[in-house]
Formats: structure tokens, C-alpha cells, sequence
């Protein structure tokens, strides 16, 4: 069954329905279609695009965040399995994480600190910072947003929906 990616005005993630959640909201003006297949939906007297990403009219106030410990797994996602000083993408078993602040000078387990490297980045950064090994970040480790996280874990690969989970 297909499933259909919910965003809320401000296009950040809210949730992921069925297409026929989707194409009520869209029949009652309450979500506009963002993106499509080529397929189409025919009833009697209308044919609609097979919806895969809409957007809410009206901005949802979202409850209180929850927060979320930073694993191995967690890690790799909200970094996309890429190395995040070579860029490579050698696949999730040839990835290590890192951290960026060494553990041996007190860094910690935490978003802001730890990376996902591949071996050979990792292996040369060392028990050194990035600078001191001459080494840049592609992008400075944060704290995922976690609703968009928890939908890119649920969801599993879905290439049109990384923009908006992951962006």
C-alpha cells in the first residue's frame, strides 16, 4: 500500500497517511499536492494524480519535542550513511562514528560531537579534533529533528521524500 507524506505549512514533516487520507484532505481543500506519480486515481467523473507528498493549508502546532539518545543507528541516519568528511557511502558495515571532540579528551555521546566517518577518514583523524588533523566537516553535527527522523526510519528509502525528512 502506498503511503503518502504529510507536511505541515511550514513544510516540515507532521506524519505519513494512506493515499485515501491524503486525497480527502486534498478534496476538501485542506492540503495542496507537492508531489505526484504518474499514476492516476479515476472515479466517475474525475481523475486525480496518485499523491506521495501534500502539504497542510494551515499550520499544526506540534506538541512538545521529544528527545532522542544519539546511537549507531541513529547516527548513520540522520548523517545518511555518508562519511561526513570524504562524503563516501560505503555501506552501513564499512562506517564507524566518530567523535569529533575525542572521547580521550572528554568528548561525549552526543549529537553536537559524534559523526559518521568512513575507516580510513576515521583511522587518519585519530585521537585529533578535525582541525588539528586537517580535516573539514561537510556539515556541523546537530540534534535531528526528531519527527522527521522517526518518519525516515518508519518509511524506510523513499528517494522523493529525503528533501523533505532530511533537508
Amino acid at each position: 500500500m502506498q503511503r503518502v507524506l504529510v507536511l505541515n505549512a511550514t513544510y516540515e514533516p507532521l506524519s505519513i497517511i494512506s493515499v485515501q487520507r491524503a486525497i480527502v484532505l486534498l478534496l476538501k481543500e485542506k492540503a495542496e499536492l507537492i508531489e505526484a506519480t504518474e499514476e492516476r486515481l479515476h472515479a466517475s467523473r474525475t481523475s486525480l494524480p496518485v499523491p506521495l507528498v501534500i502539504r497542510l493549508v494551515y499550520y499544526v502546532r506540534l506538541p512538545r519535542q521529544v528527545t532522542m539518545a544519539p546511537t549507531r543507528r541513529t547516527v548513520m541516519l540522520r548523517d545518511n550513511f555518508t562519511c561526513q568528511y570524504c562524503g563516501a557511502a560505503p555501506g552501513r558495515l564499512h562506517l564507524t562514528l566518530d567523535h569529533v571532540l575525542p572521547s580521550s579528551r572528554g568528548g561525549q555521546m552526543a549529537w553536537d560531537n559524534v559523526v559518521t566517518a568512513c575507516r580510513t577518514c576515521n583511522t587518519r583523524k585519530g585521537g585529533r579534533t578535525p582541525d588539528e588533523a586537517g580535516m573539514a566537516l561537510r556539515k556541523r553535527p546537530g540534534r535531528p529533528h526528531y519527527l522527521a527522523f522517526l518518519l525516515l526510519a518508519e518509511a524506510g528509502p523513499r528517494d522523493i521524500w529525503g528533501k523533505y525528512l532530511l533537508g
